[in-house]
């Protein structure tokens, strides 16, 4: 039902335009795996960071630039996104294709261990008021911390793929799932519950995409 739910949110809500549907051809052409949000998913970033008037944002997980060029189009006048990266090609490929599309000077590009970049940050004093947390999942609870540090009263944490297929709220089709996804949907259950209780979190799950979870930081 959520794959069809999915499908008819974007045919009418997630069109793409020239430059997003060109950074998902250069992801392929590069030998990438196309792990990039979807469509939906994007125009949800958009839309947030405007209604945030984000200044400065932080994303982990720049792959081709997709995410990144949704967050940039959302932000205020003046706005930067810093988009931490672990591979160089990725980051390479995804500050090509922001320049492409104009927004070459908003976005700078960190490589390098997230969980490194995030520490230096906050021994640096760097805060973010809009955060995407899109990356290796099985550091998703130590990303959320490091984000939360770093963030100021009232800043939006968007973390995706929550919901794994939809394994982390049905047993059969976790059942179902490879053996690798089982294994994230058990991480990912526990995940959940963490930023659910978190006491400086106010947060609330949306089934966009594969799930992302939506959180106003409190201090």
């Amino acid at each position: 039902m959520m794959e069809q739910v999915n499908k008819y949110a974007d045919r009418y809500f997630g069109n793409e335009d020239e430059h997003l549907q060109h950074i998902l051809k250069t992801i392929e052409e590069h030998g990438m795996k196309n792990i990039s949000v979807s469509n939906a998913t994007g125009k949800w970033l958009t839309l947030l960071a405007t209604l945030k008037q984000s200044k400065k944002a932080l994303e982990i997980g720049a792959l081709g630039g997709y995410s990144g060029l949704c967050i940039a189009r959302g932000l205020a006048e003046g706005g930067t996104l810093l988009s931490l990266e672990l591979e160089p090609e990725y980051a390479k490929l995804a500050k090509e294709n922001l320049m492409r599309a104009g927004y070459g000077e908003v976005v700078d590009y960190r490589i390098g261990d997230a969980l490194t970049s995030l520490k230096q940050l906050k021994e640096d004093q760097e805060t973010f008021d809009f955060f995407l947390i899109d990356a290796d999942k099985e550091r998703y609870k130590h990303y959320l911390d490091a984000c939360v540090d770093i963030a100021e009263d009232g800043a939006v944490i968007v973390m995706d793929n929550v919901l794994v297929l939809g394994g982390v709220a049905d047993e059969t089709v976790k059942d179902s799932l490879p053996e690798h996804l089982q294994e994230r949907t058990r991480i990912m259950r526990e995940y959940n519950e963490y930023v659910a209780q978190h006491p400086h979190l106010f947060s609330v799950l949306l089934p966009i995409g594969d799930g992302l979870i939506c959180s106003i930081v409190k201090k």
